[in-house]
């Protein structure tokens, strides 16, 4: 089954976190992820406000989970380590009803 990986960010220092989403991008490609939404127009219902929101599918989950503990994603984070609060979860997708 493929999985989402759903990050909710508040960036504190935009140049260093662009480093990180220019890094991020192809180390998420090369597990198979592609980006669903990124940095969209959102609205929040209930829960806390981050102005960046970010969606990937990939194709499982154990490729996602791999995809974060990778070596080129790792160095890519450590750039919005201290240039972003982040909330990060990875959820399997429900697949869709037998017709």
């Amino acid at each position: 089954m493929t999985a989402l990986w759903i990050a909710h960010v508040t960036v504190t220092d935009p140049d260093a976190y662009g480093l990180y989403a220019k890094a991020a991008g192809p180390a998420i490609a090369a597990h198979g992820g592609v980006f669903l939404a990124r940095a969209s127009r959102y609205h929040v219902l209930e829960g806390a406000d981050r102005a960046r929101h970010v969606v990937a599918r990939f194709p499982s989950l154990d490729a996602a989970v791999a995809c974060y503990h990778s070596s080129e994603y790792q160095a890519a984070l450590a750039h919005a380590k201290g240039a972003s609060e982040r909330d990060l979860v990875i959820v399997e997708e429900t697949p869709p009803p037998s017709e």
